[in-house]
């Protein structure tokens, strides 16, 4: 059996508006269905492959799980970073556990969740392919053949030798080329991307690490010895995982190793790194190569990607080649395609400037289900609710606001000091300023509420919390 270790913890902000810090592109559903974050797990189920551990932050363990189990898949374990430190202490970490779990020997595949994949089948053949070689100690990455000359990836260098279908020693790692080397080593057809897609035994890996980044294992075996179990969840201690360097795989071991092998894969990969390769992985791209997604219209357009994440905001392109143009219902991004790599710099401009569609997604979700914000003014804020059928907000109060509710769908329990009482469709209650008051969904439907904040100060850490079935922080 194989275990795939699902990487779920990054917050990129090249996909911005859709991916943000709150709600980042692996849970969105930017070319199919299903999340891409489902659609890695769905990729890597079934025969041969043992229930998956997936790693992420503790912001995304609800959303997570959630999704695995919309499309029926129950996690193996889900381990929670106290913060971000790239994938060099994620995989060590994963590594840790499977060894704890399985032995030295048990095989693990890691997978960042962001990734799109086509050819799901020739992905699982590429797999059993490179099993053998992993099987007997070998690091094994996974090499995508090029189709352009792409300044966006790192490359690899693979040996000449023959793998009859199965990896073959691998020369070097290739940085980001700039587009002259980009256009020679796709010309040469020497070389393949780096996806980041590893396979290997939890001890190869281990020992790996235990020859080439010592200090790095020591400080995240300190901080999984000192894991603790939360409703499920196995959180890494915070303080010795934030002594662990910020490096990745590639730099820590993969580059220093010296057994390492490719295995060479066609198989419609993209990592979905920017708007420009979501435009060229969407699979109902026109002969003109437009994309469009939603409410999103296309007239005498081409080369480009129209989207529209609101059907109310109905996005009309005119005459427009090699534009990228995305619509969230607080913030749009437009810009030429040649320049989709530089959207981190509009982040990071917006950062400057404190606004808040920088980082906060529009739809703040929630273990019991979410809210977004419709109004916001001086001393007030308009929200529309949704909470999942049997699901319950937390016993609480505020210091600074008191709230009105009005029940527009299905029927709330409502607790408000010492009494419980039923507020069905059309009815309200309002709540005082420091009054306890709890929101629950008796019901077997979404039940979406209409809530009013009045007072001198609404944001979400003023809240005090008295009980909570899913143990959250303030803010949480």
């Amino acid at each position: 059996m194989i275990t795939p270790v699902l990487l779920a913890g990054g917050s990129g902000t090249r996909l911005w508006p859709l991916s943000r810090r709150s709600y980042p592109k692996q849970f969105a559903e930017l070319t199919g269905p299903v999340t891409l974050f489902q659609a890695t797990a769905e990729r890597l189920s079934g025969a041969g492959f043992a229930p998956p551990l997936v790693l992420t932050q503790s912001d995304f363990r609800f959303i997570a799980t959630e999704q695995l189990a919309a499309v029926g898949i129950d996690p193996g374990a889900v381990m929670l970073e106290p913060e971000g430190r790239n994938t060099a202490p994620a995989i060590l970490a994963a590594a840790l556990w499977l060894r704890r779990e399985a032995g030295e020997e048990a095989l693990m595949l890691v997978a960042p969740s962001d990734h799109v994949i086509a050819d799901a089948q020739a992905f699982q053949e590429a797999i059993a392919g490179a099993e053998l070689a992993a099987r007997r100690g070998r690091l094994v990455t996974f090499g995508i053949t090029p189709d352009r000359a792409e300044t966006g990836y790192g490359y690899l260098e693979p040996s000449q030798e023959s793998g009859v279908g199965g990896p073959v020693p691998l020369v070097r790692f290739i940085e980001k080329p700039d587009l002259v080397r980009a256009r020679a080593l796709y010309e040469s057809g020497d070389y393949l991307w780096n996806s980041g897609l590893f396979l290997f035994s939890a001890g190869a890996i281990l020992e790996a690490a235990r020859t080439h980044a010592p200090s790095l294992l020591a400080r995240v075996e300190a901080a999984f010895a000192a894991a603790r179990a939360d409703l499920g969840f196995l959180r890494l201690d915070p303080d010795t995982w934030g002594d662990a360097p910020d490096i990745s795989i590639d730099y820590a071991i993969m580059e220093r190793a010296g057994c390492v092998s490719v295995m060479p894969v066609q198989a419609g990969w993209s990592d979905l790194g920017d708007w420009e390769a979501v435009r060229r992985a969407a699979p109902a791209a026109r002969s003109d190569g437009v994309a469009l997604s939603g409410a999103a219209t296309a007239i005498d357009c081409r080369d480009s990607l129209l989207r529209s994440e609101d059907p109310r905001l109905q996005m009309v392109g005119i005459g427009l080649e090699d534009v990228i143009a995305v619509a969230m219902p607080d913030a749009v991004l437009v810009a030429h395609r040649s320049r989709a790599q530089d959207v981190k710099a509009a982040v990071n401009a917006l950062k400057a400037r404190d606004a808040a569609q920088a980082t906060d997604f529009p739809r703040d979700h929630r273990p019991w289900g979410g809210f977004e914000s419709l109004v916001t003014g001086d001393r007030f804020q308009v929200k529309r609710i949704t909470v999942k059928p049997g699901a319950a907000l937390s016993l609480q109060s505020h210091h600074h606001r008191a709230e009105h509710w009005i029940v527009v769908q299905g029927t709330a329990l409502v607790t408000l000091g010492k009494e419980a009482r039923l507020v069905t469709e059309n009815e309200s209650v309002y709540i005082p300023i420091g009054e306890t008051h709890r929101l629950e969904n008796p019901g077997m439907m979404p039940m979406v509420l209409i809530e009013v904040q009045t007072g001198a100060y609404l944001g979400e850490d003023d809240i005090i919390r008295y009980e909570d079935v899913y143990m959250r922080a303030v803010g949480e």
